[in-house]
């Protein structure tokens, strides 16, 4: 049995409530190991807990794609009614079950009020920011801290069978162009040549150069062994009850007991709402809203992609791995729900057979559905919290937490350590949502 999970747990957190840390981050996930990293690397004391076990969100399994070309937000024109439209379609890429929620109901009226054109390129230009500066240091962190997560900078391509969705599919790239992110059009008949895993029918594909992929879980891993090999503590099973200032730092009271910190940061994704109140900021309830997405992992197939793809009519996530094979995506808000809707999982597989000769591997290794924390903007929630002193969030990175992680992780560090940071910090601002 591992430390986390037996004597050596107890012990571990014995040994930090001895002592005040220089910043205790809440949340094992991509974002909070991220953060953590970066902050041991500037010399701090820092420690991780964890309510679960690490990576045990949506850091687990999602697509693992690092994608620049996703800048564009959910919060679009056209969002709303299209979400409308699909209400009564349970297997809809999009999908709000009917329900009396009045807190979800509040924020997809925030949500809809950004559905515009000029709000939807502000979120995008915001998003991109982060999504550069994340991509280049990822790029870093893999080859300096010998990151063991099969990296690969494979770009992605979203493919079309609909010429006219492939014409509506173009009209978000002059944005891109201008964000820094590489373009290229293929017409059908070339991508089939270029793609033998793709059926006939293609009317044509976006790729993304730029673009890359990893195996998140073991990404995950990863950091939390180069975050330890630094000095780092990770206390798992060890949720967060409640916070209060003491002093010039804050106390921690978690199902283990009590720890002190100069410095909070609160990363714990779709879980962050439920923890607005300890945290004394209620706005975080109103703000985020868990949006749910389901993948199924296989074996490998003899005829797998060569590069992520992104079945956009269809809207399913395609990954292949030498270690496996993935199919992910679709948008749920159904709050925490956390059972497995096999009609969502069949969309998966029923998506990839309409583009692919083998849609599926031989085998299944794990059917999955996790919470992505979704921002009523659909921008990062990264910075102080209004009002309380020493306390920050790395929440609502919605989609893009893993291709998010590392810029996420070195803002909260130069936040915290009082440097300039290499983005403007201010559209990620918790103080937008007051």
């Amino acid at each position: 049995m591992s430390d986390s999970l037996s004597g050596g747990r107890v012990s571990d957190f014995v040994a930090a409530q001895n002592q005040t840390w220089d910043v205790v981050v809440v949340g094992a996930g991509v974002s909070g190991l991220a953060s953590a990293l970066a902050l041991v690397e500037t010399g701090r004391r820092v420690a991780v807990v964890e309510a679960s076990r690490i990576g045990a969100g949506s850091s687990h399994g999602n697509c693992g794609t690092i994608t620049p070309s996703h800048a564009g937000p959910l919060a679009a024109p056209g969002t709303i009614a299209k979400a409308l439209r699909w209400t009564l379609t349970p297997d809809a890429p999009l999908y709000i079950p009917p329900r009396f929620d009045p807190l979800l109901w509040r924020w997809l009226l925030r949500f809809a009020m950004r559905c515009n054109l000029r709000d939807w390129e502000a979120s995008a230009r915001a998003k991109s920011a982060l999504l550069n500066d994340s991509r280049a240091r990822l790029h870093d962190w893999v080859r300096d801290y010998r990151l063991a997560c099969e990296f690969v900078e494979s770009g992605e391509d979203y493919v079309f069978r609909d010429a006219r969705a492939f014409e509506h599919g173009q009209h978000e790239l002059d944005l891109l162009r201008e964000l820094g992110v590489p373009v290229e059009l293929i017409d059908g008949p070339a991508y089939e040549a270029d793609e033998p895993a793709i059926k006939p029918g293609v009317a044509g594909a976006i790729r993304f150069g730029g673009d890359a992929a990893l195996r998140p879980d073991r990404y995950v891993d990863e950091l939390a062994r180069v975050f330890r090999e630094r000095g780092g503590t990770v206390i798992e099973q060890c949720a967060l009850h409640s916070l209060r200032e003491v002093g010039d730092g804050i106390e921690l009271t978690t199902t283990q007991g009590r720890m002190t910190a100069r410095e909070v940061v609160v990363a714990t994704g779709a879980w962050s709402p439920r923890l607005a109140e300890a945290i004394g900021w209620p706005a975080l309830r109103r703000a985020m809203q868990p949006g749910k997405g389901y993948s199924i992992t296989y074996s490998p197939p003899t005829l797998a992609p060569r590069r992520p793809l992104v079945l956009r009519e269809r809207q399913v996530c395609v990954t292949a791995w030498d270690s496996g094979y993935r199919l992910g995506s679709t948008m749920e808000f159904s709050g925490f729900d956390d059972s497995l809707n096999e009609r969502r999982l069949g969309a998966l597989e029923r998506g990839a057979a309409e583009y692919l000769h083998e849609p599926v591997g031989p085998e299944v290794r794990e059917r999955w559905c996790g919470w992505r924390p979704m921002s009523c903007d659909d921008i990062p929630i990264i910075g102080p919290v209004p009002g309380r002193r020493h306390l920050w969030l790395a929440t609502g990175h919605g989609m893009m937490g893993v291709g998010m992680s590392c810029g996420t992780g070195q803002l909260v560090a130069d936040l915290i350590s009082g440097r300039a940071p290499a983005i403007d910090p201010a559209p990620y601002s918790p103080a937008r949502l007051r």
